[in-house]
């Protein structure tokens, strides 16, 4: 079959975003619902104890109050336990079951919930309840003397306490050349614009929320599990997300807490949780803190890779992270051995966050090469090169495609790499000093199980269905481009749906694989659909159905043609012709056995140019460069916005985002977006982001590798290279603060 129109590759602007700037996009805390009720939430202000007692008379005397609900009154939920967890939640321990017991497992934990007419009323009635507690000893310090090994479930899952190759001591102990080194990367915290929200609606013993979430067939699933309900009783719809970065991938209490409410009060109920409850009630990036040691020849070749990371997680279930996978897989080296260790604090779980884990390891490692390359006296990129892995030598597998020699090249030419000094603090600029640094950029490549619906209509345009979420990547107009290409329309003829679990089952929106998982399952629906279609002229009678199964034919301009030439026959005469008002098929999509046979991963590499003033040790980025190997780019222009807000996230992970912990209280100082630091536009200068050539069709039918994740890889890591570069200071505990480039 011949394809004449091409809509894949082209900078389409975003479908929905006319819906957007208009104020039409419905977010889950907008559904506007009758009798909705609002609720607000009740925290507890301890880290650690038991509930003695609740005094909620005076929140039940205040105006518009209709309800109040902790553990003296709230039904008892089943909590029932998954046969196989789901990919997003802790894989041990147990998660947060609220109002179900007294036990205090961290500050800000939901101890109860006022429900009332508006919700400045419950947030004023909120503030009257009163509970007493017996206070415990909690864990509030991260202590690496207390880590312990992951568990089993999270050793399954592929979070394994220890890995080796070759015998890394050793080999470590022999080296001419050694960098041995401890990295410390805060606690950080997503803050997205949107803040998580849900509605919770029940009619009869069917549920409907309107959630923020990343995953609304999980989200499902979970409430079905904490209710005891069958999860056909249960419809979640989530058609926009103001960002996430992975907070709203798992279904937090809050989600819970809206359901029960409702489920009590037979009427609606809003949750919304608020700036500061953010920092408590759903996840962040755990501190981390972690030791790479480095063994290399006099001529760079590694030798040994060492690489130990110790994270924190909550008391009542098990956050783990793939710190360590970078260490085993983006440089040939003979000898690797890695250690993983988890601190228990009482603190809420952690959870992803824009590449979570990669992001981790690949600041610590990316460093430490630096470090190397400064031992050497070595350009870091010849370093790199010296060291290209051919293979995934962690699983013994080629790569399914790798352009990352390209990514160097390309990016140190549009650069200006050969510009660079060797010496650290040598160039210098109107009383600045001048530092260039890179990084490797790696995010491991990853597909799942999705469905599609595709209907052909009428008038001649097409309906996409699945249940997949979109926080602000531009699935709408990807999703849109991969339908309109195969179908043969132009873009403005194809709608695309997304966000309800009535549609078509789709996988988590998280670790970019939704293009190569959800979008190879629209080409397949799509595919059907012409095959459908070709089947039916096929067996048509008469007219010119004979004319055309007579002869091969093609589908182009929005319709069908014999291939030896003739007319186009729209899509609306078509099935107006067949006597059909629509014609819909169902499309699926699924890794296949190049999941055993290949390794698949996106690729980048990255540069940073830095100011510092010498005296007041302050750090600007006045450009960054990335170039990415991304597989076939299906919308240059949404991956671009993808990789720059990733290089935006990394500004802030190597020069200002940290959460101020208070260790007698157990809970964060700054959570607010006046003292919780992210980059703004004066932090942010040109961001220069090209796309070497690649068509990954090994991988999946796109040829498509994922983005999102990969944007904010070895940023952070590039910034404190360059650092080092302008002033000499290799700081290893990020964020980069002024003090410490003038201590």
């Amino acid at each position: 079959m011949n394809v004449e129109l091409k809509v894949i590759g082209q900078p389409v602007n975003r479908v929905d975003g006319p819906r957007k700037v208009a104020g039409e996009a419905c977010y889950a805390a907008e559904f506007d619902l009758p009798n909705l009720l609002y609720a607000a939430l009740v925290l507890s202000p301890l880290p650690a104890g038991t509930i003695v007692a609740i005094d909620a008379e005076a929140a039940q005397q205040a105006p518009g109050v209709h309800a109040i609900i902790s553990h003296e009154n709230a039904p008892r939920l089943p909590y029932e336990p998954f046969g196989k967890r789901p990919q997003v939640d802790a894989q041990s321990g147990d998660q947060l079951q609220v109002f179900q017991d007294r036990k205090i497992h961290f500050s800000g934990q939901p101890v109860a919930v006022v429900i009332a007419e508006t919700i400045e009323e419950a947030a004023c009635a909120a503030d009257l309840v009163k509970v007493t507690y017996e206070i415990s000893e909690g864990e509030t310090t991260f202590d690496p003397s207390r880590a312990r090994e992951p568990s089993r479930g999270n050793e399954k899952s592929g979070r394994r306490g220890e890995t080796e190759t070759g015998d890394a001591d050793r080999a470590l102990a022999e080296a001419p050349v050694t960098i041995d080194a401890i990295y410390v990367q805060p606690r950080e915290h997503h803050n997205a614009i949107e803040p998580h929200a849900t509605i919770a609606s029940w009619d009869g013993d069917r549920l409907t929320l309107y959630d923020k979430t990343q995953w609304p067939d999980n989200d499902r699933d979970e409430i079905a599990h904490i209710f005891g309900i069958a999860k056909e009783q249960i419809r979640v719809v989530s058609p926009f997300v103001g960002g996430a970065f992975g907070s709203a991938l798992r279904t937090w209490p809050h989600v819970t807490v809206a359901a029960l409410a409702a489920q009590v009060m037979q009427r609606p109920v809003r949750v919304e949780l608020t700036r500061r409850q953010l920092y408590t009630s759903i996840g962040f990036r755990p501190h981390t803190e972690q030791r790479v040691a480095l063994g290399a020849q006099s001529d760079g070749t590694l030798t040994a890779i060492i690489q130990e990371a110790t994270g924190q997680t909550s008391t009542y279930e098990e956050y783990a992270e793939s710190t360590l996978d970078p260490a085993q897989n983006t440089y040939a080296c003979p000898n690797i051995g890695t250690r993983y260790r988890l601190v228990e604090m009482n603190t809420n779980s952690p959870c992803p966050m824009r590449a979570p884990g990669v992001a981790t390891g690949m600041l610590a490692l990316e460093t430490a090469m630096d470090e190397l390359a400064v031992a050497l006296r070595m350009d870091p990129i010849a370093l790199r090169l010296k060291n290209h892995a051919e293979k995934d030598q962690h699983k013994d597998l080629p790569w399914s495609s790798k352009e990352l020699r390209e990514c160097y090249r390309v990016g140190a030419e549009r650069f200006g790499w050969e510009g660079r000094s060797l010496e650290p603090r040598s160039m210098h600029r109107n009383g600045l000093l001048i530092g260039y640094g890179m990084a490797t950029a790696v995010y491991p490549a990853h597909r799942a199980k999705a469905s599609a619906e595709a209907t052909l209509l009428a008038d001649g345009t097409a309906i996409i269905r699945t249940a997949a979420s979109d926080m602000g990547p531009g699935t709408y107009t990807s999703m849109t481009q991969v339908a309109a290409e195969v179908l043969n329309l132009p873009v403005e003829k194809v709608r695309f749906e997304l966000g309800d679990t009535d549609m078509p089952f789709a996988p988590v929106h998280g670790g970019s694989i939704t293009m190569a998982s959800v979008g190879t399952a629209v080409q397949a629906a799509c595919q059907a659909l012409l095959d459908d279609l070709s089947a039916v002229i096929r067996s048509a009678q008469g007219g010119l159905f004979a004319e055309l199964a007579s002869s091969d034919f093609l589908w182009r301009d929005g319709g069908v043609a014999r291939r030896d030439g003739g007319e186009v026959i729209p899509y609306a005469k078509l099935l107006h012709d067949l006597q059909l008002d629509r014609i819909t098929v169902k499309g699926n999509a699924a890794p296949g056995e190049e999941i055993k046979t290949h390794s698949s991963s996106a690729f980048g590499a990255v540069f940073a140019e830095v100011h510092v003033d010498p005296d007041f040790g302050t750090v600007r980025v006045p450009r960054l460069v990335g170039a990415y190997d991304i597989g076939r780019v299906i919308n240059p222009k949404t991956a671009r916005s993808q990789c720059i807000g990733g290089m935006v996230g990394g500004i802030g992970m190597a020069l200002l985002e940290q959460t101020e912990w208070d260790e007698r209280f157990g809970r964060p100082m700054n959570g607010n977006l006046a003292e919780y630091l992210v980059p703004v536009c004066a932090d942010v200068g040109e961001l220069d982001v090209t796309f070497v050539p690649g068509d990954d069709t090994i991988f999946n039918p796109l040829g498509a590798k994922g983005v999102a994740e990969l944007g904010i890889s070895g940023v952070a890591a590039a910034i404190g290279n360059a650092v080092h570069h302008a002033t000499g200071i290799r700081v290893r505990e990020f964020p980069i603060l002024p003090d410490r480039l003038i201590a």
